[in-house]
């Protein structure tokens, strides 16, 4: 087995708590909100949902992708104050694209090895909002001369290492892996039915928090809030799962001709923000909502970097000791069907236990925050279920694989 990438361990460290918003697709009811009030939005409301006092926080951690606000940079900082983290804490902006979410909870942990006694980690992503840019007129336009503003959230998906999109990663990896078409349009076929149906079950309604417009007030400084589209009400669950079939999946045009990869087979586009807070296991005084065991995170080429999941989940494994029949659900983001179903056979895991719920193809990936959302699916899960353990994992643009294992702490063999 390699060693490669890095591992860490964690003991005593728990997660309290974890809450999200709504998935929105994109131009929806929350097209208009900045990223930093999604974020302040979730901030309060998990530590209202722990019982905690926000000035027991010692450390703030966020995440988000795109500047999607002229304030982005102050992101982090912003959420932490307008939570009502104290003054004096410090805020840290934390980023590794689709894993970011896994970022936070990894550095959170980390953090417990020295002073802080509990961190607040935060993900908001507006897809919406992303920009269209220019990044080479500063300098001013010349007569004649070529004026070029692109669209910031199209471009993002192209590495021009291997001169790829991540769609084009995707379709490496089918043929690879020897994936026809009906495979992976049944594949999301299944993982919108799944969706649906937990949705009309109420499986995310512990995680869910309903948005609506609100003003967040900080005594001596500018107060900030939340306006949703025009015309729209609160906003309460996922808006993306709907139904759909193989015949309708199969009538759409892959993206690229000699691929497999669809806009009905990839990750929905939709706005998003998650939070949790992380402290120490021997200090929660109720019941946590998981126990944080470890992290692993590797690199792989950046042209089938969607395989990323496959080595960080075996890393995660061998280090910690256990095997594949060990984890009692594995929740790994659907970036694209062919993705997934190249990990899942890469790895021979069980369909039965992967992504039981549905995954990003039906809820979307509102790229900062879906790793908490993966955390706190699968948490729930594992508590629902009496399973032990579970992984949640996900692919990186620019080819890496990070994955956490988490325990249940209300486990009863």
């Amino acid at each position: 087995m390699s060693s490669a990438g890095q591992y860490s361990a964690f003991a005593d460290v728990a997660i309290f708590d974890a809450v999200r918003t709504p998935w929105v697709d994109i131009g929806g009811a929350l097209a208009q909100v900045s990223p930093i009030d999604l974020g302040i939005k979730v901030g309060r409301e998990v530590l209202a949902r722990a019982g905690v006092d926000p000035m027991a926080v010692d450390s703030v951690l966020a995440g988000s992708m795109a500047q999607a606000s002229f304030d982005a940079y102050l992101l982090p900082r912003h959420i932490g104050l307008y939570s009502g983290v104290a003054q004096s804490v410090p805020a840290l902006g934390v980023q590794r694209i689709c894993a970011t979410g896994f970022e936070l909870l990894r550095q959170a942990a980390e953090q417990l090895r020295d002073d802080v006694q509990l961190a607040l980690c935060v993900a908001s992503e507006s897809m919406s909002r992303n920009p269209i840019a220019a990044y080479t007129h500063r300098g001013g336009f010349r007569l004649g001369g070529e004026v070029q503003f692109k669209d910031f959230l199209w471009e993002a998906l192209y590495d021009p290492a291997p001169g790829l999109d991540m769609i084009a990663t995707a379709d490496n990896l089918a043929r690879r892996y020897g994936l026809s078409r009906e495979a992976v349009d049944r594949y999301a076929c299944d993982s919108h039915l799944r969706a649906l149906q937990a949705q009309r079950a109420g499986a995310w309604g512990e995680e869910i928090v309903a948005v609506d417009n609100q003003v967040f007030e900080l005594e001596g400084y500018q107060p900030r809030g939340i306006a949703l589209a025009r015309r729209a009400g609160a906003v309460t669950e996922d808006s993306h799962p709907r139904p759909t079939d193989l015949a309708a999946l199969a009538r759409l045009r892959a993206v690229h001709a000699d691929g497999v990869q669809t806009a009905g087979n990839s990750c929905a586009v939709v706005d998003g923000a998650a939070a949790a807070l992380v402290g120490r296991a021997s200090a929660c005084t109720r019941p946590a909502l998981a126990r944080l065991l470890a992290s692993a995170v590797v690199g792989v080429a950046p042209e089938f970097m969607g395989i990323g999941p496959a080595p960080a989940i075996r890393l995660l494994l061998h280090r910690s000791g256990l095997s594949l029949g060990d984890i009692g659900r594995f929740e790994i983001n659907e970036a694209q069907a062919a993705q997934v179903l190249a990990v899942a056979q890469e790895l021979e895991l069980d369909s039965a236990r992967l992504n039981v719920q549905g995954g990003s193809l039906a809820l979307g990936h509102p790229l900062a925050a879906t790793g908490l959302r993966l955390v706190m699916t699968l948490a729930r899960q594992l508590r629902q279920h009496n399973l032990r353990y579970g992984i949640a994992a996900a692919c990186v643009g620019g080819g890496q694989g990070m994955a956490l294992l988490i325990e249940n702490p209300a486990y009863r063999a």
